[in-house]
């Protein structure tokens, strides 16, 4: 056992985590997010839900100061017409853990493809719709 790790981060998380390096992208997934398939790395968390693991992992994970943004939205679907609520719970934790972040959204298939090259992604059993995250790893 360890002090201060929070219980929501599995072993194999913290692991992911600390092997990324500056710049390195993680995708915190929902859990209709096809991540076997386009993941070099998928970490499980069935049953957690996005906004405790982020809060979680911005205790230990900084944000990239350096980049043109250090997180990542899955733009709504023209048609879908709505707002996710959820997206106000990761815009109050990253402001919390990093007062200017800054968001980049990426329209959906943009979004997939991106994902791809992303250092890893960790599938939740987030339910909301559109609640998948990218975030950026900066330097301590």
């Amino acid at each position: 056992m360890l002090k201060n790790i929070p219980k929501n981060l599995s072993p194999k998380l913290m692991k992911v985590l600390m092997e990324m390096g500056h710049g390195d992208e993680i995708v915190l997934s929902d859990a209709n997010y096809p991540a076997h398939a386009l993941g070099k790395r998928v970490v499980r968390a069935d049953g957690l839900n996005i906004p405790d693991l982020l809060e979680s992992i911005l205790k230990l994970f900084p944000l990239d100061s350096y980049s043109d943004y250090q997180a990542g939205l899955m733009k709504v679907e023209p048609g879908d017409d709505i707002i996710p609520d959820i997206w106000d719970k990761y815009k109050e934790k990253l402001e919390l853990a990093y007062p200017r972040f800054k968001i980049k959204e990426f329209e959906r298939f943009e979004f997939y493809e991106h994902s791809k090259d992303c250092f890893a992604i960790v599938l939740t059993g987030e339910t909301a719709l559109y609640g998948n995250l990218i975030l950026k790893k900066g330097v301590i």
